[in-house]
Protein backbone atom coordinates (compact mmCIF):
# COMPACT_ATOMS: atom_id res chain seq x y z
CA UNK A 1 0.00 0.00 0.00
CA UNK A 2 1.13 3.54 -0.79
CA UNK A 3 -0.05 6.57 1.17
CA UNK A 4 -0.78 9.64 -0.96
CA UNK A 5 -2.14 12.77 0.73
CA UNK A 6 -3.20 10.69 3.79
CA UNK A 7 -5.10 8.17 1.62
CA UNK A 8 -3.92 4.61 1.08
CA UNK A 9 -3.78 3.27 -2.49
CA UNK A 10 -2.81 -0.18 -3.70
CA UNK A 11 0.56 -0.03 -5.40
CA UNK A 12 -0.94 -2.04 -8.25
CA UNK A 13 -3.74 0.52 -8.76
CA UNK A 14 -1.24 3.39 -8.92
CA UNK A 15 0.87 1.49 -11.47
CA UNK A 16 -2.23 0.82 -13.59
CA UNK A 17 -3.13 4.52 -13.61
CA UNK A 18 0.42 5.56 -14.53
CA UNK A 19 0.52 2.90 -17.28
CA UNK A 20 -2.74 4.12 -18.83
CA UNK A 21 -1.75 7.80 -18.76
CA UNK A 22 1.73 7.07 -20.08
CA UNK A 23 0.47 4.78 -22.85
CA UNK A 24 -1.86 7.45 -24.29
CA UNK A 25 0.87 10.11 -24.24
CA UNK A 26 3.40 7.75 -25.87
CA UNK A 27 0.87 6.72 -28.55
CA UNK A 28 0.38 10.35 -29.54
CA UNK A 29 4.12 11.08 -29.41
CA UNK A 30 4.82 8.06 -31.60
CA UNK A 31 2.50 9.42 -34.27
CA UNK A 32 4.47 12.68 -34.22
CA UNK A 33 8.06 11.47 -33.94
CA UNK A 34 7.80 8.86 -36.70
CA UNK A 35 7.10 11.64 -39.21
CA UNK A 36 9.84 14.20 -39.71
CA UNK A 37 7.53 17.03 -40.74
CA UNK A 38 5.55 16.65 -37.51
CA UNK A 39 8.42 16.81 -35.02
CA UNK A 40 8.00 20.53 -34.51
CA UNK A 41 4.54 19.75 -33.07
CA UNK A 42 5.82 17.76 -30.08
CA UNK A 43 4.68 20.42 -27.62
CA UNK A 44 1.11 20.43 -28.99
CA UNK A 45 1.05 16.62 -29.12
CA UNK A 46 2.16 16.26 -25.50
CA UNK A 47 -0.49 18.74 -24.31
CA UNK A 48 -3.13 16.91 -26.38
CA UNK A 49 -2.02 13.51 -25.04
CA UNK A 50 -2.03 14.66 -21.41
CA UNK A 51 -5.52 16.14 -21.73
CA UNK A 52 -6.89 13.01 -23.39
CA UNK A 53 -5.14 10.75 -20.84
CA UNK A 54 -6.69 12.69 -17.95
CA UNK A 55 -10.15 12.40 -19.53
CA UNK A 56 -9.67 8.65 -19.95
CA UNK A 57 -8.48 8.39 -16.34
CA UNK A 58 -11.67 10.10 -15.15
CA UNK A 59 -13.82 7.81 -17.31
CA UNK A 60 -12.01 4.67 -16.08
CA UNK A 61 -12.45 5.85 -12.50
CA UNK A 62 -16.14 6.58 -13.12
CA UNK A 63 -16.76 3.15 -14.65
CA UNK A 64 -14.95 1.37 -11.81
CA UNK A 65 -12.06 -0.05 -13.82
CA UNK A 66 -9.54 0.73 -11.07
CA UNK A 67 -11.56 -1.06 -8.38
CA UNK A 68 -10.63 -4.60 -7.48
CA UNK A 69 -13.81 -6.65 -8.03
CA UNK A 70 -13.02 -10.39 -8.03
CA UNK A 71 -16.72 -11.30 -8.43
CA UNK A 72 -17.20 -9.24 -11.59
CA UNK A 73 -17.96 -11.39 -14.64
CA UNK A 74 -16.32 -10.99 -18.04
CA UNK A 75 -19.64 -9.83 -19.50
CA UNK A 76 -19.89 -7.12 -16.83
CA UNK A 77 -16.34 -5.95 -17.58
CA UNK A 78 -17.12 -5.84 -21.31
CA UNK A 79 -20.26 -3.82 -20.59
CA UNK A 80 -18.16 -1.36 -18.58
CA UNK A 81 -15.70 -1.18 -21.50
CA UNK A 82 -18.51 -0.27 -23.89
CA UNK A 83 -19.78 2.35 -21.45
CA UNK A 84 -16.25 3.77 -21.12
CA UNK A 85 -15.99 4.09 -24.91
CA UNK A 86 -19.39 5.77 -25.10
CA UNK A 87 -18.24 8.31 -22.51
CA UNK A 88 -14.72 8.93 -23.79
CA UNK A 89 -15.34 9.17 -27.55
CA UNK A 90 -17.35 12.45 -27.34
CA UNK A 91 -14.64 13.85 -25.06
CA UNK A 92 -11.98 12.83 -27.56
CA UNK A 93 -13.96 14.52 -30.35
CA UNK A 94 -14.04 17.77 -28.35
CA UNK A 95 -10.32 17.54 -27.56
CA UNK A 96 -9.55 16.90 -31.24
CA UNK A 97 -11.03 20.30 -31.99
CA UNK A 98 -8.33 21.88 -29.82
CA UNK A 99 -5.54 20.74 -32.15
CA UNK A 100 -4.20 23.67 -34.22
CA UNK A 101 -5.64 23.78 -37.74
CA UNK A 102 -2.14 24.48 -39.07
CA UNK A 103 -0.81 21.22 -37.64
CA UNK A 104 0.15 18.95 -40.55
CA UNK A 105 -1.36 15.46 -40.70
CA UNK A 106 -3.75 15.96 -37.78
CA UNK A 107 -5.46 12.71 -38.72
CA UNK A 108 -2.35 10.68 -37.78
CA UNK A 109 -2.48 12.04 -34.25
CA UNK A 110 -6.24 11.50 -33.98
CA UNK A 111 -6.02 7.87 -35.11
CA UNK A 112 -3.08 7.17 -32.79
CA UNK A 113 -5.07 8.60 -29.89
CA UNK A 114 -8.17 6.58 -30.80
CA UNK A 115 -6.21 3.33 -31.02
CA UNK A 116 -4.45 4.16 -27.77
CA UNK A 117 -7.77 4.69 -25.97
CA UNK A 118 -9.17 1.42 -27.34
CA UNK A 119 -6.00 -0.46 -26.32
CA UNK A 120 -6.07 0.95 -22.76
CA UNK A 121 -9.73 0.01 -22.24
CA UNK A 122 -9.15 -3.48 -23.67
CA UNK A 123 -6.14 -3.84 -21.35
CA UNK A 124 -8.29 -2.86 -18.36
CA UNK A 125 -10.67 -5.75 -19.17
CA UNK A 126 -7.71 -8.14 -19.52
CA UNK A 127 -6.16 -7.05 -16.22
CA UNK A 128 -9.48 -7.44 -14.39
CA UNK A 129 -9.60 -11.13 -15.33
CA UNK A 130 -5.92 -11.99 -15.57
CA UNK A 131 -4.74 -14.75 -13.26
CA UNK A 132 -1.13 -13.64 -13.46
CA UNK A 133 0.54 -13.18 -10.09
CA UNK A 134 2.05 -9.85 -9.17
CA UNK A 135 5.82 -10.07 -9.16
CA UNK A 136 6.26 -7.83 -6.15
CA UNK A 137 4.30 -9.34 -3.27
CA UNK A 138 4.38 -8.23 0.36
CA UNK A 139 5.16 -11.02 2.81
CA UNK A 140 3.05 -10.46 5.94
CA UNK A 141 3.24 -12.19 9.32
CA UNK A 142 0.18 -11.86 11.54
CA UNK A 143 1.07 -11.69 15.24
CA UNK A 144 -1.88 -13.40 16.88
CA UNK A 145 -4.00 -16.52 16.43
CA UNK A 146 -7.46 -15.54 17.68
CA UNK A 147 -10.53 -14.03 16.05
CA UNK A 148 -8.80 -10.70 15.36
CA UNK A 149 -5.91 -12.42 13.58
CA UNK A 150 -8.32 -14.54 11.53
CA UNK A 151 -10.17 -11.40 10.44
CA UNK A 152 -6.89 -9.75 9.42
CA UNK A 153 -5.99 -12.74 7.24
CA UNK A 154 -9.46 -12.75 5.67
CA UNK A 155 -9.35 -9.06 4.77
CA UNK A 156 -5.86 -9.35 3.30
CA UNK A 157 -6.89 -12.23 1.09
CA UNK A 158 -10.04 -10.46 -0.10
CA UNK A 159 -8.71 -6.92 -0.54
CA UNK A 160 -4.98 -6.89 -1.21
CA UNK A 161 -3.80 -8.83 -4.29
CA UNK A 162 -0.17 -8.11 -3.37
CA UNK A 163 -0.40 -9.62 0.13
CA UNK A 164 1.14 -13.00 0.93
CA UNK A 165 0.31 -14.11 4.50
CA UNK A 166 3.24 -16.33 5.52
CA UNK A 167 1.53 -17.47 8.73
CA UNK A 168 0.28 -16.63 12.23
CA UNK A 169 2.55 -16.33 15.26
CA UNK A 170 0.53 -17.06 18.42
CA UNK A 171 0.69 -14.34 21.05
CA UNK A 172 0.78 -14.65 24.82
CA UNK A 173 -2.43 -15.28 26.73
CA UNK A 174 -4.49 -16.23 23.66
CA UNK A 175 -6.71 -19.11 24.73
CA UNK A 176 -8.85 -19.68 21.64
CA UNK A 177 -7.26 -20.44 18.27
CA UNK A 178 -9.35 -19.16 15.33
CA UNK A 179 -6.86 -19.56 12.48
CA UNK A 180 -6.14 -22.80 10.58
CA UNK A 181 -3.71 -25.04 12.44
CA UNK A 182 -1.70 -25.49 9.24
CA UNK A 183 -1.05 -21.72 9.12
CA UNK A 184 0.30 -21.50 12.70
CA UNK A 185 4.04 -20.88 12.89
CA UNK A 186 6.20 -22.82 15.28
CA UNK A 187 7.36 -21.31 18.56
CA UNK A 188 10.89 -22.77 18.44
CA UNK A 189 12.29 -19.32 17.66
CA UNK A 190 11.44 -15.85 18.86
CA UNK A 191 9.16 -13.54 16.91
CA UNK A 192 12.15 -11.60 15.58
CA UNK A 193 14.02 -14.72 14.45
CA UNK A 194 10.91 -16.17 12.83
CA UNK A 195 10.21 -12.95 10.93
CA UNK A 196 13.80 -12.67 9.71
CA UNK A 197 14.01 -16.34 8.72
CA UNK A 198 10.80 -16.03 6.69
CA UNK A 199 11.99 -12.76 5.08
CA UNK A 200 8.86 -10.97 6.27
CA UNK A 201 8.17 -7.43 4.98
CA UNK A 202 5.42 -6.53 7.43
CA UNK A 203 3.96 -7.63 10.78
CA UNK A 204 0.36 -6.94 11.76
CA UNK A 205 -0.19 -7.08 15.54
CA UNK A 206 -3.65 -8.64 15.93
CA UNK A 207 -3.85 -9.99 19.46
CA UNK A 208 -7.37 -10.80 20.62
CA UNK A 209 -6.44 -10.43 24.28
CA UNK A 210 -3.67 -8.12 25.49
CA UNK A 211 -4.60 -7.86 29.14
CA UNK A 212 -2.63 -10.12 31.42
CA UNK A 213 -0.21 -11.02 28.64
CA UNK A 214 3.28 -9.79 27.98
CA UNK A 215 3.59 -7.90 24.70
CA UNK A 216 7.07 -8.59 23.30
CA UNK A 217 7.84 -4.92 22.71
CA UNK A 218 11.59 -5.52 22.48
CA UNK A 219 11.13 -8.15 19.77
CA UNK A 220 8.74 -5.92 17.79
CA UNK A 221 11.27 -3.08 18.05
CA UNK A 222 14.03 -5.41 16.83
CA UNK A 223 11.85 -6.32 13.85
CA UNK A 224 11.32 -2.64 13.07
CA UNK A 225 15.02 -1.73 13.24
CA UNK A 226 15.70 -4.65 10.89
CA UNK A 227 13.53 -3.01 8.25
CA UNK A 228 10.26 -4.88 8.92
CA UNK A 229 7.18 -2.66 9.03
CA UNK A 230 5.08 -3.15 12.18
CA UNK A 231 1.40 -2.11 12.22
CA UNK A 232 -1.28 -2.48 14.84
CA UNK A 233 -4.67 -3.89 13.86
CA UNK A 234 -6.35 -0.47 13.66
CA UNK A 235 -3.80 0.79 11.15
CA UNK A 236 -4.16 -2.46 9.19
CA UNK A 237 -7.89 -1.97 8.68
CA UNK A 238 -7.38 1.70 7.94
CA UNK A 239 -4.98 1.08 5.06
CA UNK A 240 -6.49 -2.17 3.75
CA UNK A 241 -10.23 -1.44 3.95
CA UNK A 242 -10.37 2.35 4.17
CA UNK A 243 -12.16 1.89 7.49
CA UNK A 244 -11.56 2.54 11.16
CA UNK A 245 -12.99 -0.51 12.91
CA UNK A 246 -14.69 0.74 16.07
CA UNK A 247 -14.32 -2.60 17.87
CA UNK A 248 -10.53 -2.55 17.46
CA UNK A 249 -9.78 1.12 18.02
CA UNK A 250 -9.17 2.97 21.27
CA UNK A 251 -9.30 6.70 22.04
CA UNK A 252 -5.52 6.84 22.45
CA UNK A 253 -4.96 5.66 18.87
CA UNK A 254 -7.31 8.38 17.61
CA UNK A 255 -5.84 11.11 19.82
CA UNK A 256 -2.11 10.49 19.45
CA UNK A 257 -2.10 9.24 15.86
CA UNK A 258 -1.98 11.46 12.81
CA UNK A 259 -5.04 12.80 11.02
CA UNK A 260 -8.09 14.83 12.06
CA UNK A 261 -6.45 17.95 10.63
CA UNK A 262 -8.91 20.80 10.15
CA UNK A 263 -6.97 24.05 9.81
CA UNK A 264 -8.21 27.25 8.18
CA UNK A 265 -6.51 26.56 4.83
CA UNK A 266 -8.25 23.21 4.49
CA UNK A 267 -11.60 24.75 5.44
CA UNK A 268 -11.16 27.64 2.99
CA UNK A 269 -9.98 25.36 0.16
CA UNK A 270 -12.87 22.96 0.67
CA UNK A 271 -15.37 25.84 0.67
CA UNK A 272 -14.00 27.23 -2.60
CA UNK A 273 -14.18 23.80 -4.24
CA UNK A 274 -17.75 23.40 -2.95
CA UNK A 275 -18.83 26.73 -4.44
CA UNK A 276 -17.21 26.22 -7.84
CA UNK A 277 -18.22 22.55 -8.04
CA UNK A 278 -21.81 23.27 -7.03
CA UNK A 279 -22.24 26.00 -9.64
CA UNK A 280 -20.86 23.73 -12.38
CA UNK A 281 -23.01 20.82 -11.21
CA UNK A 282 -26.09 23.05 -11.06
CA UNK A 283 -25.54 24.25 -14.64
CA UNK A 284 -25.23 20.66 -15.88
CA UNK A 285 -28.05 19.24 -13.78
CA UNK A 286 -30.63 22.02 -14.17
CA UNK A 287 -32.42 20.49 -17.22
CA UNK A 288 -32.71 17.12 -15.43
CA UNK A 289 -33.99 18.85 -12.30
CA UNK A 290 -36.72 20.68 -14.28
CA UNK A 291 -37.82 17.45 -15.97
CA UNK A 292 -37.86 15.65 -12.60
CA UNK A 293 -39.96 18.39 -11.02
CA UNK A 294 -42.48 18.15 -13.88
CA UNK A 295 -42.73 14.33 -13.62
CA UNK A 296 -43.25 14.45 -9.84
CA UNK A 297 -46.01 17.05 -10.26
CA UNK A 298 -47.74 14.97 -12.95
CA UNK A 299 -47.62 11.68 -11.02
CA UNK A 300 -49.07 12.67 -7.66
CA UNK A 301 -50.37 15.58 -5.66
CA UNK A 302 -48.12 17.07 -3.08
CA UNK A 303 -44.93 19.13 -2.88
CA UNK A 304 -42.21 18.58 -5.49
CA UNK A 305 -39.50 19.17 -2.90
CA UNK A 306 -39.48 18.14 0.71
CA UNK A 307 -37.46 19.48 3.59
CA UNK A 308 -36.32 17.42 6.50
CA UNK A 309 -34.33 18.29 9.61
CA UNK A 310 -30.86 16.78 9.71
CA UNK A 311 -27.83 17.08 12.00
CA UNK A 312 -24.83 18.87 10.53
CA UNK A 313 -21.49 20.34 11.56
CA UNK A 314 -20.92 20.33 15.34
CA UNK A 315 -24.39 18.85 15.89
CA UNK A 316 -26.18 21.90 14.49
CA UNK A 317 -29.58 21.14 12.94
CA UNK A 318 -30.46 22.31 9.42
CA UNK A 319 -33.04 21.49 6.76
CA UNK A 320 -31.96 19.28 3.88
CA UNK A 321 -33.82 19.64 0.56
CA UNK A 322 -34.53 16.72 -1.79
CA UNK A 323 -36.94 15.83 -4.56
CA UNK A 324 -39.94 14.02 -3.11
CA UNK A 325 -39.62 10.34 -4.00
CA UNK A 326 -42.19 8.87 -1.60
CA UNK A 327 -45.91 9.23 -1.03
CA UNK A 328 -46.96 12.19 1.11
CA UNK A 329 -48.17 9.77 3.81
CA UNK A 330 -44.86 7.87 3.99
CA UNK A 331 -44.62 8.51 7.74
CA UNK A 332 -48.27 9.02 8.59
CA UNK A 333 -47.77 7.68 12.12
CA UNK A 334 -45.22 10.44 12.74
CA UNK A 335 -42.41 8.00 13.60
CA UNK A 336 -39.17 8.26 11.56
CA UNK A 337 -38.41 5.16 9.48
CA UNK A 338 -35.41 4.06 7.45
CA UNK A 339 -36.00 3.32 3.77
CA UNK A 340 -36.35 -0.40 3.08
CA UNK A 341 -35.42 -2.59 0.14
CA UNK A 342 -38.30 -2.44 -2.39
CA UNK A 343 -40.04 0.11 -0.18
CA UNK A 344 -43.72 0.35 -1.20
CA UNK A 345 -43.81 3.99 -0.07
CA UNK A 346 -41.64 5.00 -3.04
CA UNK A 347 -43.49 6.37 -6.08
CA UNK A 348 -42.83 5.24 -9.66
CA UNK A 349 -40.91 8.43 -10.43
CA UNK A 350 -39.21 8.06 -7.06
CA UNK A 351 -37.89 4.62 -7.98
CA UNK A 352 -36.09 6.08 -11.00
CA UNK A 353 -34.70 9.21 -9.41
CA UNK A 354 -33.51 7.32 -6.31
CA UNK A 355 -31.74 4.76 -8.50
CA UNK A 356 -29.99 7.54 -10.44
CA UNK A 357 -29.50 9.70 -7.29
CA UNK A 358 -31.37 12.57 -8.96
CA UNK A 359 -33.43 13.04 -5.79
CA UNK A 360 -30.26 14.35 -4.10
CA UNK A 361 -29.62 17.16 -6.61
CA UNK A 362 -31.55 19.92 -4.75
CA UNK A 363 -28.96 19.56 -2.00
CA UNK A 364 -26.71 21.62 -4.26
CA UNK A 365 -28.51 24.63 -2.76
CA UNK A 366 -27.62 23.39 0.75
CA UNK A 367 -23.98 23.34 -0.36
CA UNK A 368 -24.20 26.88 -1.76
CA UNK A 369 -25.81 28.02 1.48
CA UNK A 370 -22.98 26.48 3.50
CA UNK A 371 -24.93 23.86 5.47
CA UNK A 372 -23.38 21.01 3.50
CA UNK A 373 -20.31 20.15 1.44
CA UNK A 374 -20.11 18.21 -1.81
CA UNK A 375 -18.24 15.42 0.02
CA UNK A 376 -18.66 14.39 3.63
CA UNK A 377 -20.61 12.03 5.90
CA UNK A 378 -24.29 11.89 4.97
CA UNK A 379 -26.43 13.93 7.39
CA UNK A 380 -28.80 11.90 9.56
CA UNK A 381 -32.08 12.80 11.24
CA UNK A 382 -31.93 13.88 14.92
CA UNK A 383 -34.06 10.90 16.01
CA UNK A 384 -31.56 8.44 14.57
CA UNK A 385 -28.53 10.46 15.69
CA UNK A 386 -29.66 10.29 19.32
CA UNK A 387 -30.22 6.54 19.01
CA UNK A 388 -26.99 5.76 17.17
CA UNK A 389 -24.84 7.96 19.45
CA UNK A 390 -25.93 5.82 22.40
CA UNK A 391 -25.35 2.50 20.63
CA UNK A 392 -22.22 3.08 18.51
CA UNK A 393 -18.88 4.32 19.91
CA UNK A 394 -17.40 7.49 18.38
CA UNK A 395 -20.56 8.17 16.35
CA UNK A 396 -20.52 11.88 17.25
CA UNK A 397 -17.04 12.28 15.69
CA UNK A 398 -18.61 12.30 12.21
CA UNK A 399 -20.18 15.68 13.04
CA UNK A 400 -16.77 17.35 13.25
CA UNK A 401 -16.92 18.06 9.48
CA UNK A 402 -19.74 19.29 7.27
CA UNK A 403 -22.10 16.60 5.97
CA UNK A 404 -21.92 15.89 2.25
CA UNK A 405 -24.12 15.25 -0.77
CA UNK A 406 -21.96 12.19 -1.30
CA UNK A 407 -19.32 10.57 0.89
CA UNK A 408 -16.71 7.87 1.36
CA UNK A 409 -19.26 5.63 3.08
CA UNK A 410 -21.77 6.09 0.24
CA UNK A 411 -19.36 4.86 -2.45
CA UNK A 412 -18.00 2.03 -0.31
CA UNK A 413 -21.12 0.61 1.31
CA UNK A 414 -24.70 -0.02 0.26
CA UNK A 415 -27.68 1.93 1.59
CA UNK A 416 -27.86 1.65 5.40
CA UNK A 417 -31.21 0.76 6.97
CA UNK A 418 -30.26 -0.78 10.33
CA UNK A 419 -28.09 0.01 13.32
CA UNK A 420 -25.53 -2.52 12.06
CA UNK A 421 -25.47 -0.82 8.66
CA UNK A 422 -24.93 2.50 10.41
CA UNK A 423 -22.02 0.98 12.34
CA UNK A 424 -20.40 -0.19 9.10
CA UNK A 425 -20.91 3.18 7.43
CA UNK A 426 -19.56 5.01 10.49
CA UNK A 427 -16.28 3.12 10.10
CA UNK A 428 -15.90 4.60 6.61
CA UNK A 429 -17.00 8.03 7.87
CA UNK A 430 -14.34 7.92 10.60
CA UNK A 431 -11.72 7.15 7.96
CA UNK A 432 -12.88 10.16 5.94
CA UNK A 433 -12.95 12.51 8.95
CA UNK A 434 -9.46 11.39 9.94
CA UNK A 435 -7.87 11.54 6.47
CA UNK A 436 -9.95 13.94 4.39
CA UNK A 437 -8.08 16.00 1.82
CA UNK A 438 -8.92 17.48 -1.58
CA UNK A 439 -7.38 14.36 -3.12
CA UNK A 440 -9.77 12.06 -1.24
CA UNK A 441 -12.70 14.35 -2.12
CA UNK A 442 -11.88 14.00 -5.82
CA UNK A 443 -11.68 10.22 -5.50
CA UNK A 444 -15.10 10.16 -3.84
CA UNK A 445 -16.59 12.32 -6.60
CA UNK A 446 -15.16 10.03 -9.30
CA UNK A 447 -16.47 6.93 -7.56
CA UNK A 448 -19.86 8.61 -7.08
CA UNK A 449 -20.16 8.78 -10.86
CA UNK A 450 -19.52 5.03 -11.00
CA UNK A 451 -22.20 4.45 -8.34
CA UNK A 452 -24.72 6.51 -10.33
CA UNK A 453 -23.88 4.81 -13.65
CA UNK A 454 -24.26 1.33 -12.14
CA UNK A 455 -27.14 2.25 -9.77
CA UNK A 456 -25.18 0.47 -7.02
CA UNK A 457 -26.69 0.55 -3.56
CA UNK A 458 -29.82 2.50 -4.49
CA UNK A 459 -33.00 1.83 -2.62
Amino acid sequence: MIRIFNHYLHRRTLMQILFDVGFIILAVLAAVLTQVHLRSAVHDAVAYGILLALCLFVVNMATGFYERSPNRSLNQSCARAVLALILVLPLEYVINGLLPETLPNRDAIKWAALMGVAAVIAHRVYVAHSNGQTRSRTRILVFGSGAAAALVGKTLKANDPNADVVGYFAGPNEEQIAVPASALLGQQHSLTETALNLEVDEIVVALTERRGGRMPMRELLDCKVNGIRVHDISTHFEKTLGQIKVEYVNPGWLIFGDGFNQDWSRTLGKRLVDLVGSLILLAVALPFMLITALLIALESRGPILYRQERVGLNGRAFNVVKFRSMRTDAEKDGKPQWARLKDDRVTRVGQVIRKLRIDELPQIFCVLKGDMSLVGPRPERPYFVDKLTQEIPFYAVRHSVKPGVTGWAQVRYHYGATVEDSREKLQFDLYYVKNHTLFLDLLVLFETVAVVLTAKGSR
